[in-house]
């Protein structure tokens, strides 16, 4: 059977790329990444306020797909657009809650925690993402030639946001709770970065962790699903549901790194709250200890309830 062709639409960011990807594996589509650029003047202008129209963004897109899969501000126009020109030819999937009529799109999924509702709405429990279990069993041996012991503690770090700084204090502080609650416990410590991550916050990293810990000090997948496999418990900073989210599929411990927010951070705390009562997180400040609970794999039932939706659609 011939696959349905997708079209990814995105701003680029991990988080966004890891969701829409996601699905699209999930949904078993031979799909493109087109990174979405707003021309200068409607950059500064909000979806609800900005026409249907190609003129407000720079990319040339080619109609050779079934299903778009949007996902951040800029890309809710480039999806309306197409849907309105291709009409029922696609079925179009926008990722977060786009701002703008729920009409737009044939589905939208959202993180249960932001309260939206539509008869289109689907909710997961964080965010969607492409990590599979499988995917970490096969690069579980990446990063094992530089393991010395045998308890292991994986610090995920994200990067500044317009939520959370990074500033050198709080880094401190979060080092500083890792030494005292793993590695002079016993624990090799894994520092895996990401897109985000300021080149000072790994530099400190180096120079604050002797030379048993592993930092990694450049993106590398293979190192982070390595990490997730080996890993006794999880560290994850708070400026990232979707690293967090990412981090539940394995079933394993996982600290929040709680940094103080430079303005109000309401979604991340409803967040913070669904988690903790799935038992899923816990605040680094609390003492070491150790928890289970059911691996959260979101991205299948989302992508289930779409295929027996688009099961006999008519692309035609």
């Amino acid at each position: 059977m011939t696959k349905l062709k997708g079209l990814l639409l995105t701003e680029g960011m991990h988080g966004m790329i890891s969701q829409v990807e996601g699905l699209a594996k999930a949904l078993d589509l031979d799909f493109i990444h087109e990174k979405i650029e707003l021309n200068n003047f409607w950059k500064m202008i909000p979806p609800k306020l900005t026409p249907a129209q190609s003129f407000t963004f720079k990319n040339k897109i080619n109609q050779n797909f079934n299903i778009v899969i949007s996902c951040g501000r800029k890309s809710v126009i480039p999806s309306i657009y197409l849907k309105k020109i291709y009409k029922k030819k696609i079925v179009n999937i926008h990722i977060q809650d786009p701002k703008v009529s729920l009409e737009n799109f044939d589905f939208i999924i959202v993180p249960e925690h932001d309260g939206l509702d539509g008869k289109n709405v689907l909710k997961s429990k964080g965010a969607i993402h492409y990590l599979r279990n499988e995917e970490l069993e096969e690069n579980i041996n990446y990063l094992k030639p530089q393991i010395k012991k045998e308890k292991i503690i994986t610090l995920i770090v994200g990067g500044p946001n317009k939520y959370y700084d990074f500033n050198e204090k709080e880094i401190n502080r979060i080092f500083s709770k890792i030494n005292d609650n793993f590695i002079i416990k016993g624990y090799q410590l894994i520092f895996i970065p990401s897109m985000r991550t300021p080149q000072r916050v790994i530099d400190y990293a180096k120079k604050y962790f002797d030379n048993n810990q592993i930092i990694i000090t450049e993106v590398d997948k293979r190192a982070y699903l390595s990490s997730l496999k080996l890993t006794n418990y999880i560290v994850v900073t708070c400026d990232s549901t979707s690293m967090i989210s990412e981090a539940a599929i394995t079933g394993k411990p996982i600290y929040v790194a709680q940094m103080m927010p430079v303005r109000n951070n309401y979604r991340f705390k409803k967040f913070f709250e669904l988690f903790k009562s799935l038992n899923i997180i816990k605040d680094l400040e609390n003492s070491l200890e150790k928890w289970n609970y059911d691996k959260l794999n979101e991205t299948d039932k989302i992508s289930e309830y779409i295929k027996k939706q688009i099961n006999n659609y008519d692309f035609s």
